[in-house]
């Protein structure tokens, strides 16, 4: 996004939804992240388990993604983190790090 830039309407709820992700699986997979998850998984999981303060192994568990969740007290379950860790990696693991970029942006990661 482009300084000075508003945000586009559809992702104002999302933003501002308590207790939510800051972006959906789908849009998470839209971005360059979903390059990077595609085509460097190893990379981006590292990136996201150094901006926990994990180690490198766990940026892509089913621990790591519920982890966050509870930390950021994102509404869920154990058994979702389940579901979309194992039936979408790549989308997972975007997820993440498109919400810490986007909560480092808003101060609050």
């Amino acid at each position: 996004m482009i300084k000075g830039q508003s945000l586009p309407s559809s992702l104002i709820p999302l933003l501002y939804s308590k207790g939510s992700w800051l972006i959906t699986e789908h849009l998470a997979c839209q971005a360059m992240n979903g390059l990077c998850g595609t085509f460097c998984f190893m990379c981006l999981a590292c990136q996201v388990a150094a901006d926990m303060n994990e180690c490198c192994l766990c940026g892509t568990s089913v621990a790591m993604r519920t982890l966050y969740r509870t930390r950021y007290g994102i509404s869920g379950s154990i058994c979702d983190d389940y579901l979309v860790t194992h039936c979408c990696p790549q989308c997972s693991l975007c997820q993440i790090k498109r919400d810490i970029n986007r909560r480092r942006a808003m101060h609050t990661f």
